[in-house]
């Protein structure tokens, strides 16, 4: 306990939610040692504020941007741009590892120190449940930003990342093997299952998990440890909850939005300020779209000259972790995986009429129709590359399915990522190696 509270003392800024009207309306209140629900629910309300925003840096590796050379803040990320993850320019801005830590501290707060001071009733238990969930979410983003790929036959030996599970100033963090961190995942969802009581949170607090958004997770989780069933089955079950599409037809706006009807987690924003000033749309990201017939192509990119810019994020109201999109096409991924080609068409078809014009969807139904096992696996992945663009899933879609070659630009000089590369799992930045040999 005297490990607990000096911890406490030395990092806990309290946050205290002062209104459920606007997004993420919070303000510090001071530094505290919790002993009430509501002073723990401030402790998760700050480990939800401080999620850091790594995804969004991960685009830059990807096929989805081209840079601005005469950018302001170049050196931020030319080096991330080119995968010089070796002495990289001092400006370069390292990924999140610290950050996604210091989450993990705000949770292994509450879940090992809340269940002996507060009494046991339905808002401790959901309090109790989202710190797990979001401790299962930190340690899944970090496994799949430091680690290497998943893959069934070797992950008992390769390297993932260091598991923190106690408040303890002696702890020695080494890196654990991918499999093992897995397993550790998952074990945090099923705790937060046992927990979670609150089906979907309302707009305003909608960063908070839910039932909808740990199913969502899990779905996600399992999809990437190519357990098919078990992923299908967590969409079906976020899916009875909540299945909303909207219909681009009727409604053209951004479904990203956390007040949006398809929102289900609004917690990360995928593609920052700083990213929007200096990147442009890929060719080849511009070129997965039939620009005539898929509504999403003017809502995701803006004309600038013959280039585009990409209209997505950069804004708390663009807050977007889980939304019923991913369910859907989660669900045709992994019913195709399972051999029921016939369910994977329904529902990819129910997803894409959505998304193009009347029209556009009449000749991709018909396509869709005649598609052997092979095409259709090539059309949903694109249509999550489509769907998904510039909100951080990319990189980890290219990570656990072809690790293609990306050739990036930058000075006249092309600069390559070989398909299968080692650099598709980034290296612990340098201050962590500083600071822990073990790495």
């Amino acid at each position: 306990m005297k490990k607990i509270s000096k911890y406490i003392l030395l990092f806990v800024a309290a946050i205290a939610v002062t209104s459920c009207d606007d997004y993420l309306d919070v303000q510090p209140v001071g530094r505290v040692i919790p002993e009430t629900l509501e002073q723990y629910r401030a402790v998760i309300t700050k480990a939800y504020h401080a999620y850091p925003e790594h995804k969004s840096m991960t685009a830059v590796r990807t096929d989805e941007l081209v840079i601005d050379e005469f950018g302001d803040e170049i050196n931020l990320y030319k080096d991330i741009f080119i995968w010089k993850d070796t002495n990289p320019d001092a400006n370069t801005l390292p990924f999140q590892y610290g950050a996604l830590y210091n989450v993990i501290f705000y949770t292994n707060v509450i879940i090992n120190d809340a269940p002996g001071k507060l009494n046991n009733s339905p808002e401790r238990n959901q309090l109790l449940g989202e710190a797990y969930a979001l401790r299962a979410l930190a340690y899944f983003d970090l496994v799949n930003l430091f680690g290497k790929p998943y893959n069934p036959s070797t992950s008992g030996s390769d390297k993932g990342v260091p598991l923190a599970l106690e408040i303890d100033l002696e702890q020695v963090f080494v890196p654990q093997p991918v499999e093992v961190v897995y397993n550790q995942v998952l074990s945090d969802l099923n705790k937060a299952g046992e927990f979670i009581n609150v089906e979907s949170q309302v707009k305003g607090i909608n960063y908070r998990f839910s039932k909808v958004a740990l199913y969502s997770l899990e779905s996600r989780v399992y999809l990437y440890l190519q357990q098919w069933q078990k992923s299908l089955d967590a969409a079906n079950k976020a899916l009875t909850i909540k299945s909303e599409l909207v219909d681009l037809k009727a409604t053209p706006v951004l479904t990203t939005k956390y007040d949006s009807k398809e929102s289900i987690l609004a917690l990360e924003d995928g593609y920052t300020v700083g990213l929007k000033r200096l990147f442009y749309a890929s060719p080849d990201l511009i070129g997965a779209y039939t620009r005539t017939t898929d509504l999403r192509f003017p809502l995701y990119f803006s004309a600038n000259g013959s280039r585009f810019r990409i209209q997505k994020g950069g804004n708390d109201d663009q807050r977007c972790s889980f939304r019923t999109s991913e369910l859907y096409l989660t669900k045709a991924e992994t019913s195709l995986k399972l051999n029921n080609i016939a369910d994977a068409k329904s529902t990819i078809l129910k997803f894409i009429e959505n998304r193009y014009t009347t029209a556009g969807y009449t000749q991709l139904e018909s396509d869709v129709t005649a598609m052997n096992a092979a095409d259709l696996t090539t059309f949903i992945l694109a249509e999550r590359q489509r769907e998904f663009a510039a909100e951080g899933q990319r990189w980890f879609d290219l990570r656990r399915t072809s690790q293609k070659q990306i050739v990036h630009s930058f000075n006249g000089e092309d600069f390559t990522l070989q398909q299968n590369d080692p650099r598709y799992t980034i290296i612990y930045p340098a201050e962590a190696r500083l600071n822990n040999p073990n790495l």
